[in-house]
C-alpha cells in the first residue's frame, strides 16, 4: 500500500501548501496512522482519498499546534480539484505522462535548464554558464519552455 500511495499523499500535501519537508514528515505520520488503525482497501481510488483525508487532519493537527490554522470548510471541492489533477488513484499517472511527453518535445536546451533549474535548484547564472549564454538568455528560455509546458499541457487535457 506505501509504495502505490506515497507519492500520491506527498503530492496532495505539497498542493495543500506544505513545504518540502513538512510534507515528507506528514507523508510519513500519515502512513503511521493507517497501520496503527488499520482499513479495508475497497478500492485504490477509495484508499487514496482516505489517505489524502488523514495526510488532511494530520495538517491541521500540525498548524493548530503551530498556531497557524489555515483550514477549508471546501474540502470536498478541493479532493474534487485534487482528483481533476491527480486522476482518481491520486498518483497523478495520466498527468505525468503528459508532461513526460510534453517535455520530450521541448529543445534539449530547454529540458537541461528546466532539469538544472528544478531539478537540481541550480542558479540561473550556473545555467547560462552551462549552455554558454547570458543570465537573461537562460531566463527568457526557461520562461519560454515553461509556456511551451503548459500549452502542451493545456491542450492534452482539454481534449478529455
Amino acid at each position: 500500500m506505501i509504495t502505490n500511495h506515497q507519492a500520491g499523499v506527498w503530492r496532495y500535501l505539497r498542493s495543500i501548501g506544505c513545504d518540502h519537508s513538512l510534507a515528507d514528515d506528514l507523508t510519513q505520520e500519515t502512513f503511521v496512522a493507517v497501520l496503527r488503525k488499520p482499513f479495508i482497501q475497497v478500492s485504490p481510488a477509495a484508499t487514496s482519498s482516505y489517505l489524502r483525508r488523514v495526510a488532511y487532519h494530520l495538517l491541521v493537527s500540525f498548524r493548530r499546534r503551530q498556531k497557524r490554522v489555515l483550514i477549508t470548510s471546501e474540502m470536498d471541492q478541493l479532493d474534487l480539484q485534487w482528483m481533476r489533477w491527480a486522476g482518481i488513484e491520486g498518483d497523478g499517472g495520466d498527468l505525468t505522462e503528459a508532461l513526460e511527453d510534453c517535455f520530450r518535445r521541448l529543445t534539449k536546451r530547454a529540458q537541461l535548464s528546466l532539469k538544472m533549474r528544478f531539478g537540481e535548484n541550480a542558479t540561473r547564472e550556473l545555467i547560462a554558464k552551462e549552455l554558454g549564454i547570458s543570465e537573461h538568455g537562460a531566463k527568457n528560455l526557461m520562461q519560454r519552455a515553461k509556456i511551451q509546458l503548459k500549452q502542451c499541457l493545456d491542450g492534452k487535457l482539454n481534449r478529455d
